[in-house]
């Protein structure tokens, strides 16, 4: 197991190339087995996770070549050959419940593992499975999985997302481009990864309507064909190194980055003494003056995005005064603070609200990832805090970032990456 090492102390000059979004790459390679055809992703993110969905597509009989040493995924999915996503698979990663609705779709039927991933709350299925009933799906759970058929295909309806759930929208989505008539999904989800999968799903031939607001309008269609679509940048690996140099003090531009993808969290950003400039290839990202208290309500999207919780609280530290932070998506995802604490943070949790305290300086201290998030956190952290942090744990970065130890050393920071002894 890798630990990763910290001096702080040292500003960051540079820049940083952002890759392709995580979140829509995995909900946009299940896409794949909606169609006979190959599907290709352009800016592909190289991380953990987009392996073990390959995995889990290729067990479903789905072909999938790496290209350009990752960057451009094909995959094929002449036939569904296998209908049953096994729990060894699943449960490494939340987003292959994906599977389940486009499985479904094109074949009737699926069998899919209740899934697994991070450790920050319960995230249960049951929009997803609600939203598949309402349009004609018959599903069975037992032993720790859904047993789903559609003897006749699904079959358009209106339904309502009692939460406007990323996952949920992304299947009930993809199910509905194959579906039997008009399917209207309201209160859905709105995050640039709905759009984005709604841009490659349209490639594919599906008929979509309302992305980016609070209905989505799917008419059916018999079959989709292959398509070449760019994976959107991704706004949390973005919003992750645009506090790097806010918390550890220089300038960074960052490579890629747009300000429409995270204007919630670019205004809270800028409260806290944050000078953002667009530039030709992106962002750059500068501080002047002392980091200021800012409190956080984490919302859906157009929201502060629950993804830079963690990080924002490593920043708010360090500031001046007093910030309260409001956990309003997951509960338990403050498992963060107890480690900060650990560096000498002044934090205090009570159920889904954390009052950070700013204090003048952290001091390195041997810390623990416990989520991908938080270990991004204790990491930014570390660039600012007097003395050496330890992070353990840090596989849980690879599901997420790719290659953040070159390039935050890129722009100046003392970091390097070991084995654990």
């Amino acid at each position: 197991m890798d630990k990763i090492i910290v001096k702080g102390g040292t500003p960051l000059h540079g820049s940083i190339e952002i890759a392709g979004a995580k979140n829509a790459c995995l909900t946009l390679m299940p896409a794949a087995l909606l169609c006979a055809e190959p599907l290709t992703l352009t800016n592909a993110p190289r991380l953990s996770d987009i392996a073990t969905m390959t995995e889990l597509l290729e067990s479903l009989g789905c072909e999938v070549a790496s290209l350009q040493e990752g960057r451009v995924l094909v995959l094929g999915t002449a036939k569904i050959s296998n209908h049953t996503a096994h729990y060894d698979i699943v449960r490494k990663m939340r987003a292959s419940i994906l599977v389940l609705g486009p499985m479904l779709a094109r074949d009737g039927e699926a069998v899919c593992s209740l899934p697994g991933g991070c450790a920050i709350g319960a995230r249960p299925v049951d929009i997803h499975l609600s939203g598949l009933e309402a349009m004609g799906a018959e599903l069975d759970l037992r032993e720790g999985y859904v047993h789903a058929k559609a003897p006749n295909g699904l079959i358009g309806a209106e339904y309502e997302l009692p939460f406007a759930s990323v996952g949920a929208t992304e299947n009930l989505l993809m199910a509905a481009t194959l579906a039997k008539g008009t399917t209207v999904l309201k209160n859905v989800a709105r995050e640039p990864e709905i759009v984005d999968l709604a841009e490659c799903l349209r490639a594919m031939g599906a008929n979509i309507s309302g992305e980016g607001s609070h209905t989505l309008t799917i008419h059916g269609v018999k079959k989709l064909h292959g398509a070449t679509h760019r994976v959107v940048t991704d706004r949390i690996e973005l919003g992750t190194y645009m506090i790097a140099p806010v918390i550890a003090g220089g300038e960074v531009e960052l490579i890629g980055g747009r300000r429409d993808l995270l204007e919630a969290f670019c205004t809270k950003l800028e409260a806290a003494g944050a000078t953002i400039s667009e530039t030709e290839n992106g962002l750059t990202v500068t501080r002047d003056g002392p980091i200021k208290p800012v409190d956080i309500v984490t919302e859906v999207h157009p929201g502060f995005p629950t993804d830079l919780q963690a990080q924002m609280m490593a920043l708010l530290c360090f500031s001046d005064g007093t910030s309260v932070l409001e956990e309003k998506i997951f509960e338990n995802r403050f498992m963060h603070a107890p480690e900060l604490i650990r560096m000498g943070a002044d934090i205090e949790v009570h159920g889904g609200h954390a009052t950070v305290n700013g204090v003048s300086a952290l001091k390195g201290a041997p810390v623990m990832a416990t989520d991908l998030r938080a270990s991004v956190s204790l990491i930014l952290a570390g660039l600012a805090a007097k003395g050496e942090t330890v992070v353990s744990r840090v596989y849980h970065l690879d599901r997420g970032y790719e290659q953040l130890v070159r390039k935050l050393s890129a722009c100046g920071a003392d970091i390097v990456r070991e084995k654990e002894a």
